[in-house]
Order: C-alpha cells, then structure tokens, then sequence
C-alpha cells in the first residue's frame, strides 16, 4: 500500500519501520520541524526524521500542517492510507479523509482510557495493572475514533514511563502491520468506542512533577516518580534543598536510600541530583549535607 506516515517522538519509530519492513510504500514521512536547543543551541531533529534518513524514505516537515500548501503537497501523493504515530499536531478533517481508506493511529492505552497526548504518563500515574495499545480510525475528536484491533500489556509493579513506552512502541508496530493487511482487505470493521471508561490524558507540565509528602501518600508519589522522574522531572524539598528525584520506592525497606514520611506510609528516596550538581544516591548527598 502507498502511504504517508506522520509522527515524530521515538514511540513512533517501530512503527515506521515495521510499514517499511513489511514491504509497504511510505511515499512521504511528516514529521515536526527541527528545533534549536540543548548544549550549543544546535538543532534537534526528530526521532522519525532520523528513522526516515536511515530508511531513506522523503521527509515534510510542515510548520503548520493545516496551511493550504502543506495540504497540497500530501494530498498530491495520492496515498491509500495515511497512519499518525506520535505526531504533535492535529491534522484537519479534510487530511483525515483524504487518502482511500482514510487514516490510523497508534495510539499507548486501551481507549476509550487515557485520551490524550500523555497517556503512558497517566497510566502510571492512575495505578493501572495493565495497558495496551490501541489502532483506530481517526475522525475530528481527540482520540475518538473507531477501534480496529487492541492488544493488552500488563504492568510492572515498579515499571517507569520509559520502559513501558518502548514495550507499546514495539507492540504498536506490529500491531499496525497486522491491523493494516486486515482492514485493507476488508476483515476488520471498525467499532465505535464505548461511551463508559472514558478518562483525559492531558499534557503534564513541571508542577506536575512536585512531590509533596504532606499531601501525598508514599505510593502516590512512587507513581509520580516513575511516571515524570525521567520526562519532565520530579523534585522534592528537603532540609530546604529542592532536589531532583529519579528513584524511589515506598515498598517500606530503606535500604541505601533516605526515607520520607508521607500523607500516608514512608517514601523512600534512592536517586536525586542537587542544583548545580551531579545525579548520585541520596544517602550520599545526606550525607555531604552533615
């Protein structure tokens, strides 16, 4: 099948790779613009750009992919599918429609749950036991769209956001090969998604990741440091230091860590980085602190 794939963080690489292995046309890749940043303000090129230049497949990089000229130049493909992973703008009705059998998406949770563009953050967050990914037909809402096929994946107890990303990404690119064969032949009808379960994965921001022991019960905050530790960060005050935190537990065994008594149980902090500093076990910044 002749196809434009649209995505650009890391979670959408298998499954580029899987359409190009599975020996379909990706006649166009879209992906964000570069971005300056970083050490040196040198520019950031996205993941599935990256993919695409090993793949050597063509690249679009619209700054606004509503504008009419940007537009132009996908419908001129003349693409028979068109699959959305992780892309980062919201693609206009008359995109959707536009290629034969419309357009796909992979999306990280077993929808109707976790719509949104954080749902592998929130399923921490939330304490589910299990996730999944889901392939449905877009439409106008966010996440909305019919169900082609899903597949579950059950969750560690100490599982982080990063970990459980690369396990859906992986999922999600074999899962759109074997959906895409199936709906283009016609043995998939899709389904509309059940009006009951239905919650928001809305982005998270920095305040997001603050850790507040008054507030907060210890497994609360395990979940927090799992989820965001890595992303966005999360960062709790003691002895009037704002510390980075990367590991934790709340299991109850201190072990090497520092513990922290919360709304409810004791928080134990394995991993931090002071300002200005260094990451390094938390017991050895206590112990710099003495």
């Amino acid at each position: 099948m002749r196809i434009v794939f649209a995505g650009t963080a890391a979670f959408a690489q298998p499954s580029l790779r899987s359409l190009v292995q599975a020996g379909h046309d990706v006649a166009l890749v879209i992906t964000q613009p570069d971005r300056i940043g970083g050490r040196g303000m040198k520019p950031l090129v996205s993941a599935v750009k990256t993919l695409a230049a090993e793949l050597r497949l063509p690249v679009f990089q619209p700054e606004r992919i509503r504008d009419e000229t940007a537009q132009d130049r996908i419908r001129a493909v003349g693409a028979d599918i068109a699959v959305v992973v992780a892309y980062g703008q919201i693609l206009p009705a008359s995109l959707l429609e536009a290629p034969r059998l419309g357009t796909l998406n992979v999306h990280a949770s077993l929808l109707p749950r976790h719509r949104g563009p954080a749902p592998i953050e929130w399923t921490i967050l939330s304490g589910d036991p299990e996730t999944g990914v889901t392939i449905m037909q877009m439409d106008a809402g966010v996440d909305t769209g019919p169900i082609l096929t899903q597949e579950r994946v059950a969750i560690a107890a100490d599982e982080s956001a990063g970990r459980l990303e690369g396990m859906l990404a992986t999922v999600g690119g074999r899962l759109l090969v074997r959906s895409l064969e199936d709906y283009a032949a016609g043995r998939i009808r899709p389904m509309p998604q059940p009006a009951e379960g239905a919650t928001r994965a809305p982005r998270l921001t920095s305040e997001d990741g603050k850790l507040d022991p008054a507030t907060m019960s210890a497994e609360e905050m395990d979940r927090r440091v799992r989820a965001l530790g890595e992303r966005i960060g999360t960062w709790i005050t003691l002895k009037g230091v704002d510390l980075k935190v990367f590991r934790g537990h709340a299991d109850g065994e201190i072990g090497g860590g520092v513990p922290v008594a919360t709304a409810n149980g004791v928080y134990v902090v394995d991993e931090v980085q002071p300002p200005g500093g260094r990451r390094m076990s938390a017991a050895a910044w206590l112990r710099g602190r003495r």
